[in-house]
C-alpha cells in the first residue's frame, strides 16, 4: 500500500477534530458575522457562460421552501436531493412543494427556452456540441433564487452552481451558524462540450462501491457528466461475468502489490450506474484488449495460444499480456463479457482499451479490432478506444482516447488526426495534462511521472479545441482526466491527486474559451478549499494557489 500523503493526513486529522468538538457538544450559534456574499462571478467553478452580477441578495431562512414542477418525479427527485443537501448544515426543513414555482423560495423550473443568452444564443462555447438539456438558468433575487432548465440535467447542474455560491459551511454534515445568503444576479450557462469525463481504474487497486459512489458525488459538484471505469487489466478483472465465472473469481482475486483485491456483482454494478445516472453521470465501462489481459488469461488457460493459463500478476509493468489473436475462444469470449456487460449497462458507449498491446503484432491487432468492433455494435453500442485504435479501422462513429503527450512521435499523432478527419471522434486525455495520476511535483510521495510533472496551472493551460495539429475543432467530443491508480489505494490518496487537478480539467470541458484565464480560475478555485476541507475532501494544496487560511 502506498504511503499516505502528508498533507493528506493533516487535513484528515484537522477534520477529525473538528467532528470531535462538534460531538463535545460546543454550541452552534445562531448566525455568524459574515460579509456579504462574494459576486456570482467570483467563486464558480467551471466558469459559467454568462455571468451578470447584481441586486439584492438571497437568505435561505427557516421559511423557505423547495418549489418544483407538479407532476414530475424527476424535478422532485431534484428538490429533494438539494433540500437533502443543505438541511443538515442548516437545520431548517425546507420542505419540497410540488406547484407554484412562481412564489417564493428556491424554485426549480422547467423551460424549453432556459440556458438561452440574452441574444437567444445558447450561451455556449460552440464547437463541442455540448449544449442542450444540460443548460440552465440561475437568477437570484430578494424574493428567489430560481434555476430554470429545458431538462432534468439542467437543473442539476444549476443547483452544483447553487451550491457554490453558498458558504462553504453549508456542506457540513452538522448544524452551522448562518446567515444562508446567495449574491444577488444571473447565470446563463450550458457546456462547451458535450463529453465531460473521469476515469477511475479499479483494476490496479480495488474500490468499493461506496467509494466509488464517493468520487461520483465529487465529480458532479463540478458538472463532470461520464464515468469512465477501467475494469480490468493485468492486476485484475473487477466485474462479474455469469458465463466466465473465474475472471472475478480468480482474475479479481489481487492487485498491485498483492492486496485482496475484489470485484463487483451484477448488482453492485447496477448500483454503481444507478447512482451515477441520478447525479447525472454516464458510466462508460471499459474491458481493455487485446493486451492489458493477464487476469484474463490467468482465469482462463483456452484464452492462451499455448493453453497454459497465465499465473496472477501484481506488479506495474505493461505490454507483456496479449489475448490469442487467432483462436476462436478469443471471440466467443469478446461476445460473452461484452454482451453481458452492455446488457448491464444502459449508456450508449462500451470502451475496449486498445493501448500498448506490445505482444500483439500490428497485423493481429488490426484483424483483432476488425472483429471485436461488430460484436459492440451489435449489443447496440458506440466503440471508444484508446487513440492507438487509429492504427486499425475504427468502426463508424468511434470515439479515440487520446492519451499522448509532448514526447508522442509526429507520425502518431497524424495517424490519429487523421482517423479523425475520417470520421472517428476524438476525446482528449493528454497524459501531460490531463492524468491525475502524475506526480505534482518531485517531492509527491503518490504517483508516476513517465509524461513529467503536472501541476495545477499546467492541467489547466491548454485548449482542447486546439490541442491536435490536424483535428478540426468541431471534432473534440470532449476532455477527460484518467486517475490510473498503481500507487493509490484509498479515498483520501485518490482525492489528493484529483483535486484540485481534476477542476480543471472540468472547467476546460464546460466552459467557453472566452473564460479561459488563469488569473480568474486560481482565485475561484482557492475559494473551493473551504469547502473541500467542510467535504472530508483530503486536496493538495498547491503553492500556485492562494488557499485561505485553515
Amino acid at each position: 500500500m502506498s504511503p499516505r500523503c502528508r498533507n493528506a493526513r493533516r487535513l484528515a486529522t484537522t477534520g477529525l477534530a473538528l467532528l470531535l468538538l462538534s460531538a463535545a457538544g460546543t454550541a452552534v450559534p445562531a448566525r455568524s458575522a459574515e460579509p456579504a456574499p462574494a459576486p456570482l462571478d467570483r467563486s464558480i467553478v467551471p466558469a459559467p457562460a454568462s455571468v451578470r452580477p447584481g441586486g439584492e441578495p438571497y437568505e435561505i431562512t427557516a421559511r423557505t421552501v423547495v418549489r418544483v414542477p407538479p407532476g414530475n418525479p424527476e424535478a422532485a427527485r431534484i428538490g429533494g436531493y438539494l433540500a437533502g443537501l443543505l438541511r443538515p448544515s442548516t437545520g431548517y426543513r425546507l420542505p419540497v412543494l410540488p406547484g407554484g414555482t412562481d412564489g417564493p423560495g428556491i424554485r426549480l423550473v422547467l423551460d424549453e427556452h432556459a440556458g438561452e443568452g440574452e441574444d437567444g444564443g445558447t450561451g455556449t462555447g460552440g464547437e463541442g456540441g455540448g449544449g442542450g438539456g444540460e443548460g440552465y438558468r440561475l437568477s437570484v433575487t430578494p424574493r428567489a433564487v430560481t434555476i430554470s432548465a429545458r431538462e432534468g440535467a439542467g437543473l442539476f447542474h444549476g443547483v452544483q452552481t447553487l451550491r457554490q455560491l453558498l458558504p462553504a459551511r453549508a456542506e457540513r454534515t452538522e448544524r452551522q451558524p448562518g446567515p444562508w445568503t446567495v449574491a444577488g444576479g444571473v447565470v446563463t450557462d450550458a457546456p462547451r462540450y458535450a463529453h465531460r469525463g473521469a476515469m477511475l481504474d479499479v483494476a490496479r487497486h480495488f474500490f468499493t462501491v461506496d467509494q466509488v459512489k464517493r468520487y461520483i458525488d465529487q465529480l458532479a459538484l463540478y458538472k463532470i457528466n461520464r464515468l469512465h471505469l477501467h475494469l480490468s487489466d493485468d492486476q485484475g478483472w473487477r466485474i462479474a461475468v455469469r458465463s466466465r465465472p473465474r475472471l472475478a473469481e480468480h482474475g479479481g482475486s489481487t492487485q498491485v502489490g498483492g492486496g485482496p483485491g475484489g470485484f463487483y456483482s451484477r448488482d453492485d454494478y447496477r448500483e454503481i450506474v444507478r447512482h451515477a445516472a441520478s447525479r447525472y453521470l454516464t458510466v462508460v465501462p471499459e474491458i481493455d484488449m487485446p493486451g492489458h489481459t493477464n487476469a484474463a488469461l490467468a482465469s482462463y488457460a483456452r484464452l492462451n495460444c499455448d493453453g497454459v493459463a497465465r499465473p496472477l500478476y501484481t506488479g506495474t509493468e505493461v505490454g507483456f499480456s496479449s489475448l490469442c489473436v487467432a483462436k476462436q475462444d478469443t471471440y466467443d469470449f469478446v461476445e460473452d463479457v461484452i454482451g453481458e456487460l452492455a446488457a448491464l449497462t444502459p449508456g450508449p458507449y462500451l470502451h475496449i482499451g486498445g493501448d500498448e498491446a506490445h505482444s500483439t503484432s500490428h497485423a493481429d491487432y488490426a484483424a483483432f479490432m476488425e472483429r471485436v468492433q461488430p460484436v459492440v455494435a451489435r449489443h447496440g453500442k458506440t466503440v471508444v478506444g484508446w487513440h492507438q485504435l487509429a492504427g486499425a479501422r475504427p468502426a463508424p462513429g468511434a470515439l479515440l482516447q487520446y492519451w499522448g503527450y509532448g514526447r508522442t512521435g509526429a507520425a502518431e499523432r497524424a495517424q490519429v488526426a487523421s482517423a479523425v478527419r475520417a470520421g472517428a471522434g476524438l476525446i482528449l486525455s493528454p497524459a501531460d495534462r490531463a492524468y491525475l495520476d502524475m506526480k505534482y511535483t518531485k517531492d509527491t510521495p503518490l504517483g508516476l511521472q513517465w509524461a513529467g510533472l503536472v501541476e495545477v496551472r499546467q492541467a489547466y493551460d491548454w485548449d482542447p479545441g486546439g490541442y491536435l495539429e490536424g483535428v478540426p475543432a468541431a471534432a473534440v467530443a470532449g476532455v477527460e482526466a484518467p486517475l490510473w491508480t498503481e500507487t493509490i489505494s484509498t479515498s483520501a490518496q485518490l482525492e489528493y491527486m484529483a483535486f484540485p487537478r481534476l477542476t480543471a480539467v472540468a472547467e476546460l470541458g464546460w466552459s467557453p474559451p472566452a473564460t479561459h484565464d488563469w488569473a480568474s480560475y486560481r482565485l475561484r478555485l482557492a475559494a473551493q478549499g473551504p469547502r473541500w476541507d467542510a467535504l472530508g475532501i483530503a486536496y493538495y494544496r498547491s503553492p500556485q494557489v492562494a488557499w485561505p487560511a485553515a
